[in-house]
């Protein structure tokens, strides 16, 4: 464990619905481990149980970290999976978007039991993964310009075709699916109920990557070609404004996630900061990683407000307290 403190404020707590304690500020403490012979680690998510998950993409491995013991775990998946972005399901079971092999994947932590869902193409590359409101798994298909959803009552996958190269996704109060065209320069608006898709272009070189959603209802895009970060209003279906990110027009933002206090967090990429954004004073504070060149492709935050990132680079999992 390597700690590092970042900022002087006192911390403070609240509870969330679930009775879990909620950090209302940042103090700025950051701790890294490394991961076991990591290949390519990446996308953490949080369980129920306060775990962490990752993909070991390269590897073909799914792997776990407890805070509360500092250890890892790892499961294997099929040879060729070649795994991205997870989601964790209440009941435990961690999903994943298996990019190698065109499917989703259904690993249970408990059994190390894998079940494989095949999309309509081998060589869709599932690469983004979120899920909605009644559990089910949307993803995006970066090889085909889909955008799919898995629905776990019946195992079935339907895709919706939303333009080439969708990269990020996340879902809106309304239950509309929206989707980054990183070389479109666009977001796109899936619309399941009728299969109908709009279209909000962003600017030139604008190259947004990963969405998020907060708790008010508004969506956070990152412009990962300019270096800023975009707020959208869903139901107008526009970007209400823009701001540029303390590492100018080149930081490279990567991923973006909302906690439950509606702050803001954001890794640049180049900078290997982390930008932390209060919407209501509108002003960042950046907190500098202690391992140089991390390789943050994305980040979750767990129930207690907690920052935590995989660096594919540096092959450390990191939280930012």
């Amino acid at each position: 464990m390597r700690p590092r403190s970042a900022a002087s404020d006192v911390s403070a707590t609240h509870a969330n619905a679930n009775n879990s304690p909620v950090i209302a500020t940042v103090t700025g403490n950051i701790s890294e481990w490394p991961v076991p012979k990591p290949k390519y680690p990446r996308d953490p998510a949080v369980g129920p149980d306060g775990n962490i998950y990752y993909a070991m993409h390269d590897a073909d491995k799914v792997g776990r970290f407890d805070p509360r013991s500092r250890s890892f775990h790892e499961w294997a998946l099929p040879k060729g999976a070649r795994p991205k972005g997870l989601v964790v399901a209440e009941d435990g079971k961690v999903f994943y978007a298996g990019s190698g092999n065109g499917t989703i994947g259904e690993l249970d932590p408990a059994t190390g039991t894998v079940r494989e869902f095949k999309t309509s193409s081998g060589r869709s590359n599932p690469y983004s993964i979120a899920r909605d409101a009644a559990g089910n798994i949307w993803f995006t298909a970066r090889g085909i310009g889909n955008a799919g959803r898995l629905d776990r009552s019946t195992g079935r996958i339907t895709e919706y075709p939303v333009g080439a190269d969708p990269y990020g996704l996340a879902l809106d109060r309304l239950g509309n699916v929206w989707v980054s065209r990183i070389k479109a320069d666009a977001l796109v608006r899936l619309d399941p109920k009728t299969g109908s898709v709009s279209e909000i272009p962003l600017g030139t070189g604008s190259r947004p990557r990963r969405i998020a959603a907060g708790r008010d209802g508004a969506l956070w895009v990152v412009y990962y070609g300019t270096g800023r970060l975009a707020k959208l209003d869903p139901v107008a279906g526009k970007i209400v404004k823009e701001y540029e990110l303390p590492g100018g027009p080149n930081a490279g933002p990567y991923p973006v996630n909302v906690d439950e206090h509606g702050r803001v967090w954001v890794s640049e990429f180049q900078t290997n900061n982390v930008a932390v954004f209060d919407p209501g004073s509108e002003k960042f504070r950046v907190f500098e990683l202690p391992t140089r060149n991390a390789g943050i492709r994305n980040a979750t935050i767990d129930a207690m407000g907690r920052y935590w990132y995989v660096g594919s680079s540096n092959g450390r999992l990191g939280v930012i307290e």
